[in-house]
């Protein structure tokens, strides 16, 4: 079994040892609790890690480690972004934590006009709150040390905008009259930015799609069913990482 991942501040050391303190000290001692000669993994979640040996605890929130090299995960290639319509209920946050544990690197909640959900106020704030939390805790849960960055919801326009700077953009959609190419075939680049659209479960709208378009995306499908929108995305970046060899 791998080690267990914890999300640290810093990793400042007391001497010759660290202390894993708060949350996740709580979590390590009391949930997990873990024993001297166990290993574990401290990381900031933005790719800087270091592996550690427990050495002993404090009390019921304080775990003690002998830390190893700090070191620091590149940064992916490509890297892949997946603007994600607003799903119902708590399909979104589905969405968020298997997306995290295949391996997306950016998810950007989108408002797309068929979208059923709406994010405004404070309720617009705590929904992007709970997408950036499960975010993190299925990053640790999958052992990553770079987690995805939760991006703030993001207008049409923005999400075209988006498209047009990237190295590679596709919409998927269930619309099979609309002229669009398989996803599985599409050339795709070794570097630089991957974006992917998933509309909501009513579909991307015509005008949508037009001006993603225009903005340089392709109209894709992932293969002859159609997949909600809570597991389109997963089953994308699943697909595109072992086609870029982020996978082998």
């Amino acid at each position: 079994m791998t080690a267990p991942v914890f999300v640290v501040e810093h990793f400042r050391t007391d001497g010759t040892r660290y202390v894993l303190d708060g949350a996740e000290g709580r979590h390590a001692v009391s949930v997990k609790r873990l024993e001297p000669g166990e290993e574990v993994v401290l990381t900031d979640g933005a790719g800087r890690h270091a592996v550690g040996e427990v050495t002993g605890t404090e009390g019921k929130d304080r775990l003690i480690v002998a830390l190893g090299e700090v070191r620091e995960e590149p940064e992916p290639r490509p890297r892949i972004t997946v603007v994600q319509a607003l799903p119902k209920g708590d399909r979104g946050e589905l969405a968020v934590e298997t997306m995290t544990e295949t391996g997306v690197d950016r998810i950007v909640p989108w408002q797309a006009s068929r979208c059923i959900t709406r994010w405004k106020g404070e309720r617009g704030l705590k929904a992007l709150g709970k997408w950036r939390s499960t975010a993190r805790e299925a990053g640790k849960q999958s052992r990553r040390v770079r987690f995805p960055e939760v991006a703030y919801p993001a207008t049409t326009k923005e999400v075209a905008a988006l498209l047009a700077r990237a190295d590679f953009a596709a919409v998927l959609h269930s619309d099979f009259g609309h002229e669009s190419a398989p996803l599985a075939t599409a050339e795709l680049p070794a570097e630089g930015e991957i974006v992917l659209v998933v509309g909501p479960e009513g579909g991307v709208a015509r005008d949508e799609l037009a001006l993603f378009e225009e903005a340089g995306a392709r109209a894709c499908v992932l293969g002859p069913s159609v997949l909600r929108t809570s597991t389109a995305g997963t089953a994308a970046t699943a697909l595109l990482l072992g086609r870029t060899g982020r996978w082998s």
